[in-house]
């Protein structure tokens, strides 16, 4: 243990589920279990409602998931955004906050993410199969080897700066999205540049001329994701470097890595089961497996940002009686709206440099979040000293 580190039992390092004063029966701000990304550094309120119960807390506090799986998908996040400065949420919230003159709440944050901490918790679950939880007095006569406040501001410091540069990107990606998505409305949802210009009737009601209305086959191929690949890694090494993308929203469905893509060329993916029609732009070669379908279009006739904002556009469900699903036969009789290819070529044209900026922005993200996952343990367990990683920095 470093000279100037002290061995703390956590319950008097962290202050666990604090005294938060809310009123019976008046409205507060409300943050669901469902509310976390467990990629995402802090959570905002989703209600106001009255106060019923559950667990209380501040700005700045941190939200601990207790409950399987919800611990070990890591959905531990700091809460921002509440009216008054405080709120209310799910009963299967820890709540930590520092204890002042002993710990920084920036630190108590990290600290939570830290592997060892998070291990502990999932090791010392109770409870029947499939709703275990970790209770706050698990964490009583855990002992830890810590530094002093300074130092813990400190280490705060640099990994909250890796986060600030992670959120920055995201926030910068959210705007250029949103960019794209007005300029596609404006041109081919509300016609703004076409006002002038001749309307005739269609399948999709009225459109300017010329322009047509086909099915998504008649546009593009489309092709049902399969079975996992027989070689595949969880994580990504240099001989299964290919992403192998499911079902999901949560890092586009990124399920693992294998050796050979199935998808070369920039398509869209659409999940047919679970979250039926979230739709994904995919730039990179991959393989789709169960649960997507892969929509490749015909670059002659249209481009794929297009296609890609006319369906992220578009209601698309599923059928079925016990178990919702969208099959290829169905979803490639869609209506698609064409306008001329010259039109289409233009809108690619702006949009293509957004779309370099969010994958550039994406690729600087997994190297950033690699650094402070690996800085993490490191730094919080004294494995590597402040000075040492200042000195390191300063000389790279």
């Amino acid at each position: 243990m470093p000279n100037n580190w002290k061995t703390y039992k956590l319950s008097d390092f962290i202050d666990i589920n604090p005294l938060v004063k809310l009123k019976s029966h008046e409205s507060y701000s409300f943050v669901e279990m469902k509310d976390l990304d467990a990629n995402n550094r802090t959570v905002s309120p989703s209600d106001f409602k009255p106060l019923k119960g559950g667990a209380r807390f501040q700005n700045n506090d941190t939200l601990f998931a207790r409950i399987t799986p919800c611990l070990q998908n890591g959905k531990i996040c700091r809460v921002k955004g509440l009216k008054e400065n405080v709120g209310f949420g799910s009963t299967e919230f820890l709540v930590f906050r520092g204890e002042k003159g002993v710990s920084d709440t920036d630190f108590v944050y990290y600290l939570s993410r830290e592997p060892f901490f998070r291990q502990f918790a999932e090791n010392n679950m109770i409870g029947t199969s499939g709703r275990q939880r970790v209770a706050k007095q698990a964490f009583q006569n855990l002992e830890l080897e810590l530094p002093p406040l300074q130092e813990q501001q400190s280490i705060a410091s640099i990994l909250s700066a890796i986060d600030d540069k992670i959120e920055n990107n995201l926030a910068i990606n959210k705007t250029l999205e949103e960019m794209a998505m007005a300029l596609y409305k404006h041109w081919f949802v509300d016609f703004g540049p076409f006002q002038d210009g001749e309307f005739v009737e269609s399948e999709l009601g009225m459109i300017p001329k010329d322009w047509e209305v086909l099915r998504l086959q008649d546009v593009s191929s489309l092709t049902a994701g399969g079975d996992k690949p027989k070689k595949y890694s969880n994580q990504k090494t240099e001989n299964c470097s290919v992403p192998i993308y499911s079902n999901g929203i949560t890092n586009e469905g990124l399920f693992g890595f294998t050796d050979i893509s199935k998808i070369k060329e920039e398509s869209i993916t659409v999940s047919a089961r679970g979250t039926i029609g979230y739709v994904c732009l995919r730039t990179q070669p991959y393989v789709p497996i169960v649960r997507l379908i892969a929509v490749v279009p015909n670059k002659k006739l249209i481009s794929c940002k297009y296609l890609f904002f006319w369906l992220l556009n578009q209601n698309i469900s599923g059928n079925g009686t016990t178990q919702q699903q969208l099959t290829v036969p169905d979803f490639k009789s869609t209506k698609v709206l064409i306008p001329q290819i010259k039109l289409i070529n233009d809108f690619t044209e702006i949009v293509n440099p957004y779309y370099e900026k969010i994958n550039s922005n994406k690729i600087e993200n997994q190297t950033l979040t690699k650094l402070r996952d690996t800085l993490l343990p490191k730094l919080i367990s004294g494995e590597v000293r402040l000075k040492e990683f200042q000195e390191q920095f300063a000389t790279n």
